[in-house]
């Protein structure tokens, strides 16, 4: 339901991927908060998280849905963080297909990456999956990861609907292609926790789309906002 919600309502972040009406993506909608609501107070994840972190507590911070249909559409690698205004160890995106996914299809992830640099975004740019998405600033580029996988400790899973990857958002991941015969629909959900700060990056981020987030917030402060609802 709260796929098919997002689904009903775009938001101004809604885009096709790789100008490509079969593979497109919506996140952030500010009125999903309400809509989640009744979800999020059911769903066993932020109790999950919640044990994950000691105890401690686990707010929401925002959706993000995803629909690939009979496409070998490949999402660059990357991480999300540099897309978003927050940094900490209590990050996690938890990444629910609807649809059964196999290893050959499935989301990858570079593991343990989230311990090293943080990269600059890709700007999802078709024919340079590196090229950067901050034009300025000293984030460094993206590696090539495609073109040298022996040298990372890339890894994946087939899942079935009601599975869930948990990953922090600074792990390289990319891939999930389902294939000219195959389609894929993702929802994607993320929290913090207690340590997370707000991060000033090199120009406007993706989501979360907060009004007064940017401007009430500096660089290392706690991230918190009303908006975020406490889920644990």
């Amino acid at each position: 339901m709260a796929y098919e919600w997002t689904r009903d309502h775009r938001s101004p972040a809604f885009t096709t991927m790789g100008g490509d009406d079969r593979s497109w993506q919506d996140l952030s909608n500010p009125e999903s908060y309400a809509a989640y609501a009744g979800m999020l107070a059911r769903s066993p994840i932020p109790p999950l998280l919640k044990a994950l972190w000691r105890g401690g507590p686990v707010w929401y911070m925002y959706e993000q849905i995803f629909h690939k249909e009979a496409t070998e559409n490949f999402t660059p690698w990357h991480q999300d963080t540099p897309y978003m205004p927050v940094g900490g160890q209590q990050l996690a995106v938890a990444w629910i297909s609807l649809d059964p996914v196999s290893r050959s299809s499935t989301l990858e992830y570079c593991l343990g990456s989230h311990r090293g640099p943080l990269y600059n975004g890709t700007s999802f740019k078709p024919d340079d999956p590196t090229d950067p998405f901050y034009k300025t600033g000293d984030l460094p580029r993206l590696p090539d990861i495609e073109a040298d996988r022996s040298g990372w400790a890339v890894e994946g899973w087939a899942t079935e609907p009601g599975d869930v990857v948990l990953f922090h958002p600074s792990v390289l991941h990319g891939g999930g292609s389902p294939g000219l015969a195959g389609r894929r629909r993702t929802l994607t959900l993320r929290f913090f926790g207690s340590d997370a700060t707000f991060c000033e990056r090199p120009g406007p981020t993706a989501a979360p789309r907060v009004p007064g987030l940017h401007e009430a917030l500096r660089d290392g402060d706690p991230f918190r906002h009303p908006v975020f609802p406490l889920v644990a």
